[in-house]
């Protein structure tokens, strides 16, 4: 081991929980091109971050936004959504390394830094935090109303159905917090693998379990416009329309974090090439995934598809099983807030360490011994930090607790500029395509349309949102 000042200076971004196999002397072997802690990442462990992203809370919404769009228009926008996010994914993952000296970006924001100057990194900055932010606070709502599902659904069991059984989430959003309160203390993306591949697993699961009910309970219900003029007002039709596109987009959003996943990649290959096939391999299984839960659910429900399928008036029976897909909910949830919550904690705590370097309290770890494990590297700042930034995202998830109308604005706002715009425009920049091309023209009318969509979307959510607002009321509300 090297001695403790050099050791600090290379954990500052990349500190490992436990520091028991990172020898500095050991050159190549232990240390990346970079100067970095060697990268361990691989196809499996990058589809598993990138499935714990993609199949979340969202998928429970799909038979909802298919039921507003229809048996042609809802597949159809599904499969559309998937081929734009593989593609534009591919052109994000070009910009992990600068084309002409091989430097790495680590960051989105570095990617966009890279390609397309300062001006535009404050752009995809404040997009980036805000949906991140905002998907945290989707997650923690999300998780608290699937334990609230599982009390629910035992106290209707036992009273045979007469008691309405209702509970206030605001508990359970405490305690999904204080659970990841402890779990922010993993350092960063490179030692989330284990829990990336529980969520991934727990997803499945979930997912699974929802498709079953959904074949037992087929009817073929549906129809081909979706839910029907009479079921809701025209302009009610219009705004869920909306609102649909966006819950679609959610669902295929993890670009915010694609290049912080590819970050973990070990070479060779290259970073490029292994991610190509992890965003294959994940959109693939998750799309055939999504299709089916959302068809099917619109065929066992019709133009009645809950907003959320284990938890809106969607299935009660069997009991056991729905308590066991809700359970399987909140455990991904728990690690899909934090593959989206360590990019803010990294920049927060990167952006601190350069300006307050002299800072024991920000730079300086403190060694405690774990018999059988070595020691693990506790920073009072980020528990400070960390602590503070899950507190207040509970916090607001107390104050607003609209599950569907979240899922289709952060969907809306999100998706558009971080996975169409940017990688756009990023390729563009790096390949140098020439103004008014063929394939210039096609980009740019590539991301004109998904942005018309976004704005269509974000408007439909906005008015879920304050059709939610008349009725509620800031923390006393039950399920």
């Amino acid at each position: 081991m090297g001695d403790h000042t050099t050791t600090r200076n290379l954990q500052l971004h990349h500190n490992p929980v436990f520091d028991v196999s990172l020898n500095v002397q050991g050159g190549s072997k232990y240390i990346d091109d970079d100067g970095r802690p060697k990268r361990t990442g691989t196809v499996w462990t990058s589809s598993a971050h990138i499935i714990t992203a993609v199949i979340g809370s969202g998928v429970l919404s799909l038979a909802w936004a298919i039921a507003q769009l229809g048996w042609i228009a809802g597949p159809c926008v599904m499969v559309l959504f998937s081929f734009i996010t593989y593609y534009t994914s591919t052109l994000l993952a070009a910009c992990y390394r600068d084309p002409v000296t091989g430097k790495r970006n680590y960051t989105y924001s570095d990617a966009v830094r890279s390609n397309l100057g300062e001006l535009q990194v404050k752009f995809c900055r404040s997009v980036q935090n805000v949906v991140l932010i905002g998907i945290t606070i989707g997650y923690t709502i999300a998780a608290a109303i699937s334990m609230v599902a599982i009390k629910r659904s035992n106290c209707y069991h036992k009273s045979g159905g007469k008691n309405p059984c209702h509970i206030n989430n605001n508990p359970y959003m405490i305690a999904f917090g204080i659970s990841e309160i402890v779990l922010s203390q993993i350092p960063n993306f490179d030692k989330l693998s284990w829990l990336s591949i529980v969520a991934a697993v727990m997803s499945f699961t979930y997912s699974g379990i929802g498709l079953a009910l959904e074949l037992l309970k087929l009817l073929i219900k549906g129809n081909i416009i979706g839910i029907t003029i009479g079921t809701v007002t025209p302009i009610q039709k219009m705004w869920r329309t909306f609102q649909a596109l966006g819950d679609i987009a959610f669902a295929y959003s993890y670009s915010v974090i694609l290049i912080e996943i590819q970050d973990t990649i070990k070479s060779p290959p290259s970073e490029y090439k292994t991610m190509k096939k992890a965003t294959l391999l994940s959109l693939t299984v998750t799309s055939i995934f999504y299709i089916l839960c959302g068809c099917m659910g619109y065929a066992a429900f019709g133009d009645l598809s809950p907003g959320n399928l284990l938890t809106d008036k969607g299935f009660h029976n069997p009991f056991w099983l729905i308590d066991i897909a809700n359970a399987a909910i909140v455990i991904h949830l728990v690690g899909a807030y934090q593959v989206f919550a360590q990019p803010i904690f990294a920049l927060v705590e990167k952006t601190a360490a350069e300006f307050f370097h002299n800072s024991q309290f920000i730079t300086e770890d403190i060694r405690i011994p774990i018999p059988g494990f070595g020691a693990y590297n506790l920073n009072l700042f980020r528990l400070v930090w960390r602590t503070f930034y899950v507190i207040v995202t509970t916090l607001i998830s107390m104050i607003l607790p609209f599950f569907n109308d979240v899922v289709g604005f952060l969907g809306a706002l999100g998706y558009w500029p971080l996975t169409v715009y940017f990688p756009v425009e990023m390729y563009i920049a790096q390949k140098k395509v020439p103004k008014w091309s063929t394939r210039w023209i096609c980009l740019q009318i590539l991301s004109l349309s998904v942005l018309v969509i976004a704005l269509a979307a974000a408007a439909g959510s906005v008015t879920g949102v304050v059709q939610d607002l008349k009725t509620y009321k800031p923390f006393k509300t039950s399920s």
